[in-house]
């Protein structure tokens, strides 16, 4: 049977969803809302399903909903997801997020409390973990063949000229940052971060945050919203006692360089993924496998528990760089 599906928020990244769902097999489209008439009058009629304008309006009308993706925006990319994904949970609906969870760590608690309450599954789009190359890459960690974990070293940047907000690149970017961090490596225990702004800028728009694990493993992230197409949007390199490997531009390439051999192996366009766009497909794809499969609620991998982690840990960044100290988590 079709998992009936409505997608809140239907502009670039909530078509994105939209398609990614219409070409899944397993899927049907029943609903779109929007605040915006005339974004959610087109989406229904592209998709062949019904408009709202508000997710009351939405619930109130017995539509059948087996889940819905929250692609909703706002301050920071995340200042609009609280209130529709709470009356989402609040009517048993599971939800798959956008990143950030919120921008606010306080929203992002109670949005996990309720679906903890409820019991529904709870999710966020933290794509980066999905792909191919990710999964593989911690498949190694798990199996032991980097030996134990010692060091990990993260980059992300990309050009974004946006002057939303003075945090807005820490908050709106590095869910992702931090969410591919602590997959890897665990829960974060201490955060130290600098910041500067770029030429001309007025927001914080490159960072170098210190990181230190609860299993002792230390880390660092580069970001920037300063870099140019060339340099590559992400890197990941994961340091153990047996050996290391190497992810580059999100989904691309994976490489594995033992400790003690020259012997190096490479994987390039795992699952026949090409580009960041790619990696909608995987994730969502992958929500909707455990949504078939019943899997139970505090097991949906990419969580919003997990996502309000990688919050903890932006806001104790900016913690750190405010105040001149170390945070502990």
């Amino acid at each position: 049977m079709k998992l009936r599906m409505g997608i809140v928020g239907i502009g670039n990244i909530g078509t994105i969803h939209a398609n990614v769902y219409k070409n899944n097999p397993n899927v049907e489209i029943v609903a779109v809302c929007d605040i915006i008439k005339e974004k959610a009058d087109r989406a229904a009629e592209r998709f062949g399903c019904r408009a709202f304008y508000s997710v009351s309006e939405m619930l109130q009308s017995g539509i059948a909903l087996d889940a819905c993706s929250m692609a909703t925006k706002g301050e920071e990319n995340g200042s609009d997801h609280y209130t529709p994904t709470m009356e989402l949970l609040a009517a048993g609906i599971p939800v798959l997020g956008e990143k950030p969870i919120s921008n606010r760590i306080d929203e992002a608690v109670r949005m996990v409390e309720l679906a903890k309450e409820q019991r529904v599954p709870y999710a966020i789009n933290l794509n980066h973990r999905f792909t191919p190359a990710a999964v593989k890459a911690k498949g190694w960690v798990t199996d032991g063949r980097l030996g134990q974990l010692h060091m990990i070293n993260m980059r992300m940047w990309i050009n974004n000229p946006v002057e939303s907000s003075v945090w807005f690149h820490l908050r709106a970017l590095h869910p992702h940052s931090f969410d591919v961090m602590r997959y890897y490596c665990g829960d974060v225990k201490k955060v130290a971060a600098f910041m500067m702004k770029g030429e001309g800028r007025k927001i914080w728009s490159n960072t170098q945050v210190l990181l230190y694990f609860e299993n002792g493993v230390i880390g660092n992230l580069t970001g920037s919203y300063d870099a140019g197409r060339s340099y590559g949007l992400e890197r990941c390199e994961v340091i153990g006692s047996k050996g290391r490997f190497v992810l580059e531009d999100a989904c691309e390439h994976l490489t594995f360089y033992p400790r003690n051999s020259i012997e190096t192996e490479t994987f390039n366009y795992l699952g026949g993924m090409r580009s960041f766009d790619e990696t909608f497909n995987s994730r969502i794809t992958a929500w909707v496998d455990q949504l078939q499969a019943k899997t139970p609620y505090d097991q949906i991998d990419g969580s919003g528990e997990e996502a309000m982690k990688a919050q903890r840990i932006i806001e104790a960044a900016i913690e750190s760089w405010e105040t001149n100290r170390i945070v502990e988590l």
